[in-house]
């Protein structure tokens, strides 16, 4: 909510991290948290996944992951790097090689676990290309691969073999010298997920990536996320996240950040602020809302919308927006601007003027922008 003073019961205390850089990204230290992506395409079909790595760009996703399985997706990740408008990470399982060939071909980070690459030599030569090449290193800690012998030790993953793993891997890469890097423990299970992220985070100062792996579809994936990022966010640790849906990765970004917008630590678009809707409505909100949420998707200025649909709490809400409308009767209804009421609108034309209203203070506000800068 743009024009609101910050207030001190919503300050957020974020974890100290040391600063890495992605790419042209920094992560960590005092750096904006970042929201990701992964591409699902094949990766060999380079126009295929330079598409779909533009399109979550244009979204608002900060670095966009693209899984590196075979050779043929290191070749092709040349070209995707140079088409891509973000710094593009390459995940990587198993074979060392495609973490060297994904570092040669320009990737910005390299997403291994050091500990299942093989022996301590073909670490120092996949962190010999990182240094080489300019890659920043993110270790995966994952609970549904955990390595044999802490499985054996702990009896199930579980937190403490979890940040065991993940230390594990630290000492990997510190003993070569490196240092650029990030660090993820991930798990499916929200309650595992967040007890070992409290727990890294309290052993590392390393940045820390956050996700609920195999979250699930659009509905139930991004409650689950909401629950288990937000708590985590909302205790200063995270410094990027990866919302992990079975859906397209433009619906990750945008749940991402609308995580992120809830908890103030993000701003970027319209954020829309309705009501459920119920007997006194003035106009269809549940309807109206679906189109603006549609027409508004190209404004990337933040800025805060209402939309309520009677005078209940319709007022109180439109003085801390930037536009609100507010039902009556009569088939019309308030527009308030910057929290003010400002004119009377009909139902009939309210969603192409909220249009322009939007559209206009979103102009104004980023040539305010560029006139201090």
């Amino acid at each position: 909510m743009t024009h609101n003073p910050i207030r001190p019961w919503r300050n957020i205390d974020r974890r100290k991290s040391r600063r890495i850089m992605v790419g042209n990204v920094p992560v960590g230290g005092d750096a904006p948290i970042t929201v990701q992506t992964m591409t699902n395409t094949i990766t060999s079909d380079v126009k295929a996944t330079v598409d779909q790595v533009q399109k979550a760009a244009s979204a608002g996703a900060d670095i966009v992951r693209v899984s590196t399985p075979d050779e043929a997706s290191t070749k092709a990740l040349r070209e995707i790097v140079r088409e891509s408008p973000v710094p593009i990470v390459a995940d990587i399982h198993f074979h060392y090689k495609r973490a060297i060939e994904a570092a040669e071909a320009g990737a910005a980070c390299l997403r291994i676990n050091p500990g299942n690459i093989g022996s301590a030599e073909r670490v120092r030569e996949v962190v010999k290309a990182a240094k080489d090449h300019g890659c920043s290193i993110r270790i995966g800690v994952n609970a549904g691969s955990l390595e044999k012998h802490l499985l054996d030790k702990y009896g199930e993953p579980c937190p403490d073999a979890m940040v065991e793993s993940g230390l594990d891997h630290i000492k990997l890469l510190q003993d070569n010298d490196f240092h650029e890097f990030k660090i993820s423990c991930k798990a499916s299970d929200v309650f595992l997920a967040a007890a070992a992220y409290q727990q890294l985070a309290e052993a590392t100062d390393a940045p820390i990536h956050l996700g609920i792996t195999e979250a699930g579809g659009l509905m139930s994936g991004t409650v689950k996320s909401a629950v288990g990022l937000g708590n985590l966010l909302w205790a200063g640790i995270g410094d990027t996240i990866r919302v992990s849906l079975s859906a397209d990765p433009v619906e990750e970004v945008k749940v991402g950040y609308e995580i992120l917008k809830s908890l103030g630590l993000r701003t970027r678009g319209v954020q829309i602020i309705s009501c459920p809707s119920c007997a006194r409505q003035g106009f269809d909100v549940i309807k109206t809302v679906e189109a603006l949420e549609k027409r508004l998707e190209h404004i990337k200025t933040p800025m805060s919308l209402s939309i309520i649909g009677c005078v209940v709490n319709g007022p109180g809400e439109a003085l801390m927006t930037d536009i609100g409308f507010t039902g009556g009767g009569a088939g019309s209804g308030m527009v308030y601007v910057a929290g003010r009421q400002d004119h009377k609108l009909s139902n009939e034309k309210m969603i192409d003027h909220i249009v322009e209203l939007v559209e206009a203070r979103a102009a104004k506000i980023e040539a305010a922008k560029e006139a201090a800068e």
